[in-house]
């Protein structure tokens, strides 16, 4: 009995892998098995860097937060205690929001939790 082979559902692999490929330099575009190894380490790369992403936008509100803290007298770790104490939700995305585009509201804040 010959062997069967499903064309149809290789060739939709191949031609979707070649596809992720577009735009990429010589080989990596237009050999598929070259494709397949580059576009596995990308998708490998994009899935960390939307892990890393989120790690440097934290870091990047706490560095505002601290900024805008310091030019009331304050360090950032007292400041987020206090506000801990006080019982005040707000996420450092949002303070570092406030910081950046509202300081007098900002100030009143720090204020308020000194």
């Amino acid at each position: 009995m010959p062997r069967s082979v499903n064309a149809v559902a290789s060739r939709a692999r191949r031609k979707r892998i070649l596809k992720k490929a577009k735009g990429y330099y010589g080989k990596r575009k237009n050999v598929y098995t070259v494709a397949k190894n580059i576009v596995e380490k990308g998708q490998t790369y994009a899935y960390v860097g939307r892990k890393l992403k989120k790690r440097e936008y934290r870091a990047l509100w706490i560095a505002r937060i601290n900024a805008a803290v310091r030019e009331e007298g304050m360090t950032y770790s007292e400041f987020i205690h206090k506000l801990n104490q006080k019982g005040i939700t707000l996420d450092r995305k949002m303070l570092a929001d406030i910081a950046m585009n509202n300081p007098e509201s900002f100030k009143s804040l720090v204020a308020s939790v000194k």
